[in-house]
């Protein structure tokens, strides 16, 4: 498999530190409200990496991180009257749902940043004693020019960073000794939650907490450290000069970074009024339209989001799902078990789809082909898998077929099809709700039917519906 490395700006051979064995690092969300789709991208992206790691034989520790200490998430606490506590840990288990809803697997381990305090004050204690930190008035700061290698990840420089560094000013610019050095623990503010340490009552900067979380859940060196392309400078720059200059070691591998994505060709903002959650997108459609709209591109490729090509996923879908549906109906009423000798040649045509699959996605995780390949083999079984095909036959291509879509994440056959009586149930719940004025109500019912993939038709002779 070849993964197109940020460090190096081209496609590597992957070969693990230990053989058969992958360590991964996902950067998480900030958790102080719902997810959006922007953060969907990401979890969606490196989950499919991770299922095709696995597939290939790979034993993959994958750890991705709740940033649960932060501004906004103190901000949100503030504004309600409540701890940061209450906030992130709503959040975390919001993003959670979220996540089963896009089929995205549970990390091997979801770190929080609030229970790696005690690595966090070790490795800053690490980077004073080598001399790579230094402590003004309870902050600490790293020294970045004591890094030689910094700015080997974004390709930035130091001297033109300099010159420029009136965009990069924080409070307390005067106390450091180079503009570029970045925080590793600042003092508390009033009403902000704090941790003991030897340098301040305070808490720790943004960028120690992942290299801490990864330390310890990977250790000091990783195979894989992944996130969304807006990480690469200053996250995962700030990452590599703290963990390396504490190890002495390389900190990753291989570093991956998915691109941005656009709303309607324009950057999704809460001012233009295009700024959507995952839980907006669930009240419109499957999550699952969403996650094969998010893998119908490469992910280095930037995305752009619309209803239209939302809507061409959820057809997308729908014909991945029909051809399920009816390899499975021919497999129940198959009448000859073992494969015929005159099927031989298309038993081996419909293994080939999984060698075919396998190349695109050893290209760079290549998503977008793969997917063409899943859509080539709904073709081949809707016109070479009939009625007359052996049990044999009809299984192989149901369970290609499903272990092709398991690889991209896509559930090919929903486990539990909503039952007409439950659909009646809130459509007279609606109606109740309708009545009695509550029209909020109301509309929660539409839009969660609507996620089921029911659609509601207001008519003289009453409320009728369809399934998508």
């Amino acid at each position: 498999m070849k993964i197109f490395n940020t460090l190096t700006m081209r496609k590597e051979e992957f070969v693990p530190i230990e053989p058969g064995k992958v360590r991964m690092y996902v950067c998480g969300p900030t958790v102080y409200n719902l997810i959006h789709i922007g953060n969907a991208r990401p979890m969606i992206v490196f989950d499919t990496v991770r299922r095709y790691l696995t597939h290939k034989g790979y034993e993959v520790n994958y750890v991705s991180n709740f940033t649960d200490v932060d501004d906004k998430i103190i901000k949100a606490a503030n504004e309600e009257g409540v701890s940061s506590d209450v906030i992130s840990k709503r959040y975390i288990e919001e993003c959670k749902k979220d996540m089963a809803g896009m089929n995205v697997l549970p990390a091997t381990k979801h770190p929080l940043a609030t229970e790696e305090i005690d690595g966090m004050i070790d490795m800053i204690g690490t980077l004073i004693k080598k001399d790579h930190a230094y402590k003004k008035n309870g902050t600490v700061y790293f020294r970045t020019r004591s890094f030689p290698g910094y700015g080997k990840l974004s390709g930035k420089n130091l001297d033109d960073l300099r010159s420029g560094f009136r965009d990069l000013k924080v409070s307390g610019e005067e106390e450091k000794e180079d503009p570029l050095d970045f925080v590793l623990w600042k003092p508390k503010k009033e009403g902000e939650p704090s941790w003991e340490s030897p340098w301040s009552d305070g808490r720790p900067g943004w960028h120690i907490e992942c290299s801490v979380m990864s330390k310890k859940y990977l250790g000091e060196q990783i195979d894989i450290h992944a996130g969304g392309e807006d990480l690469v400078f200053p996250h995962h720059e700030n990452e590599i000069a703290q963990s390396e200059c504490c190890s002495g070691k390389t900190f990753a591998n291989y570093w991956m970074h998915n691109a941005f994505l656009n709303i309607d060709n324009k950057k999704m903002s809460k001012s233009l009024g295009n700024f959507f959650t995952v839980r907006d997108i669930a009240a419109k459609y499957d999550l699952q339209v969403l996650r094969l709209f998010m893998l119908s591109a490469h992910y280095r490729s930037p995305l752009n989001f619309s209803e239209e090509l939302m809507e061409a996923a959820a057809n997308s879908l729908q014909r991945i799902r029909r051809a399920a549906e009816r390899l499975k109906d021919l497999e129940a009423a198959a009448g000859t078990a073992e494969l015929l000798p005159e099927e031989a040649a298309k038993a081996e045509e419909i293994r080939g789809f999984i060698s075919r699959f396998d190349e695109k996605m050893d290209d760079d995780a290549n998503t977008a082909d793969a997917i063409s390949v899943v859509f080539d083999l709904v073709k081949y079984a809707n016109v070479e898998v009939t009625e007359a095909s052996s049990k044999a036959l009809v299984t192989l291509a149901a369970q290609t077929l499903h272990e092709l879509c398991d690889i991209l994440g896509i559930i090919e056959l929903p486990k539990q099809e909503v039952l007409d009586s439950d659909i009646e149930a809130l459509i007279e719940e609606r109606q109740a709700a309708r009545k009695a004025k509550n029209f909020r109500r109301a509309d929660e019912i539409r839009d969660m039917l609507k996620g089921m993939g029911i659609e509601l038709m207001d008519t003289k002779e009453g409320v009728k519906w369809t399934r998508k």
